[in-house]
């Protein structure tokens, strides 16, 4: 039996959401605001509004992005903590992240191999960026998630696994659902009171931790 975390990233390792906040810096507001509101509300698609909202954002201005993101982001508390947890305690770790490559992978650089992270993909050839699906939904999904995170679970999972799932927002939910145990925060924890399933509320990664050291499996 291997355990497996399957964790957020924007919001979830970062303090903050990164495409939200890139979206604020640099798409038009008149443009930017309805796309956002669909995801949340769940009348886009994740993998619609996604798509859509990197299409405002100009491909001659990537670097300007990295460096805003790279500058801004900050990794939640315990973080390092809990990745030399689970390394000590054969968990298998990786981020399932609806973000995007140019910023995800080097904000991570350093802490987690590329293998370890499953994301978006974007391609800068074009006027503005195109987003692309390397981790689309399969057969058995048919939200078109973009990330699909359930997707990833189901290619990763073993008979005897347990899947842990670590998130904060609406991309998180249909993986909560799924998954053998949640912690969340933010809009997740919304999510799953109202349609009942079951939580650990986290703030810092430190929480998460202390809470695996007390459980069955670590006690």
């Amino acid at each position: 039996m291997t355990i497996r975390i399957l964790c957020d990233f924007d919001g979830t390792v970062t303090e903050h959401d990164n495409i939200i906040a890139l979206m604020k810096e640099f798409a038009p507001p008149a443009a930017f605001e309805p796309l956002k509101k669909g995801v949340l509300d769940r009348s886009l698609s994740i993998q619609s509004g996604v798509g859509q909202m990197f299409r405002l954002l100009p491909s001659d201005r990537k670097q300007d992005y990295v460096d805003f993101l790279e500058q801004r982001a900050v990794i939640r508390p315990g973080f390092k903590t809990l990745l030399a947890f689970a390394k000590s305690n054969r968990i298998d770790f990786a981020i399932v992240s609806g973000g995007i490559d140019f910023f995800v992978q080097p904000i991570l650089k350093g802490l987690l191999t590329d293998e370890a992270i499953y994301c978006n993909g974007s391609d800068f050839s074009e006027e503005t960026i195109r987003i692309e699906w390397p981790h689309a939904c399969d057969a058995a999904c048919n939200n078109q998630c973009g990330c699909c995170k359930t997707s990833i679970a189901r290619k990763l999972k073993q008979d005897g696994d347990t899947i842990i799932a670590i998130g904060d927002s609406v991309t998180d939910f249909e993986l909560a659902k799924q998954a053998d145990h949640v912690y969340a925060r933010d809009y997740l924890i919304t999510l799953c009171e109202q349609h009942g399933i079951p939580y650990t509320p986290f703030e810092t990664f430190y929480d998460i931790v202390e809470h695996l050291q007390t459980t069955e499996v670590y006690a």
